[in-house]
């Protein structure tokens, strides 16, 4: 008499073949301790929603992977940490715009056109259009981005009080000490800028070597700059854009078999990320107004001020601080959101 083969009643094929994959993730692969470094500060929600993930990424790697995150800018600036990623002493972190252009000069598309884009619906618009050409580049240079993010409106807080462009011009403006352009371009447009890391902000602030920062309402509520800086300009002067990138080579370590779950964790993450810090912006300024801080809140004839003053440093922006290809394909894609009833 023949037998029949035996089936598993409860697995079926798909599920032996997944058995199988994490068995010999088990048996063949070493437990691999990637360092994940962030300026985020330790207890924002940034910082809460890595932790998340570290902890989806032990889970879904049967305790292989340890994601270790190190927070507040504890192994330095962001340039000192692409430096770190170049030599293996870190493998991922999470970094803004402005680090990532270190990497791929190309992400300042994404947020180096002061009053560019007038909402979220802008910002999410050339995002998605522009992210899987920078992920191209990115992978490159030997970087894998985990997940795209922000947090929110760039906004400036001062010692004194700003409403227009010639009353922050007055002012020592912080900016930070990696980008020679950003600097040379507020120079050009009238502004007084001090390059610095971000870690010097608060002391700066402290000694007068500084008088106004241009700040996310979230990491200044988190870093406590309206005590030093208690006045803000309600201004959507530039989205604070940034991405989880991690070494190509540590990616590659990891079995092919875990990827795609890994992938789908950080990708909730960068989604909790971006709600959480657009949510929490408004909340920000709601909780330094109880404590002392004082907006000044915009109106249609400073508003059209503040983007005259930033569009005449545009043609100076193209091809210094932007790429002129990206430069003109993020205009391209905001005037095209525009044009779509749909989209307002």
């Amino acid at each position: 008499m023949k037998t029949e083969p035996r089936r598993n009643a409860g697995w079926g094929w798909s599920g032996l073949l997944w058995a199988a994959c994490l068995l010999g993730v088990a048996d063949g692969w070493a437990a691999e301790r990637i360092k994940l470094a962030t300026l985020a500060p330790t207890g924002s929600t940034y910082h809460k929603s890595l932790l998340v993930l570290r902890e989806a990424w032990r889970k879904a790697s049967q305790g292989s992977l340890d994601l270790v995150v190190y927070a507040d800018g504890k192994l330095g600036g962001e340039a000192d940490t692409v430096g770190l990623m170049g030599v293996n002493s870190i493998q991922a972190a999470m970094l803004t715009g402005v680090g990532l252009s270190e990497i791929e000069k190309a992400v300042t598309g994404l947020q180096s056109l002061p009053m560019g884009f007038r909402d979220f619906a802008e910002v999410d618009y050339v995002g998605e259009r522009l992210q899987p050409m920078l992920e191209e580049r990115l992978a490159a240079k030997g970087f894998m981005v985990l997940f795209w993010t922000d947090a929110g409106w760039v906004r400036f807080f001062s010692k004194k009080p700003v409403a227009r462009p010639d009353d922050l011009k007055k002012l020592k403006l912080f900016t930070w000490a990696g980008s020679p352009e950003q600097v040379e371009l507020y120079r050009f447009a009238g502004f007084n800028p001090v390059p610095l890391e971000t870690a010097d902000i608060l002391p700066s602030l402290q000694t007068g070597l500084i008088e106004a920062t241009p700040a996310p309402p979230v990491f200044a509520l988190a870093g406590q700059i309206d005590g030093r800086a208690p006045y803000m300009l309600d201004i959507n002067w530039a989205p604070l854009v940034g991405a989880c990138v991690i070494r190509k080579a540590t990616w590659e370590k990891i079995p092919a078999a875990l990827r795609p779950a890994l992938l789908e964790a950080s990708r909730l993450a960068g989604r909790e990320i971006k709600a959480s810090g657009r949510k929490e912006m408004e909340e920000s300024v709601a909780a330094m107004t109880k404590r002392g801080l004082t907006v000044t809140r915009m109106t249609p004839e400073l508003e059209a001020e503040w983007r005259s003053t930033a569009e005449a440093v545009y043609p100076k922006i193209r091809g210094k601080l932007v790429p002129e290809d990206i430069f003109d394909t993020t205009l391209r894609l905001i005037r095209e959101c525009r044009s779509q009833p749909a989209a307002r």
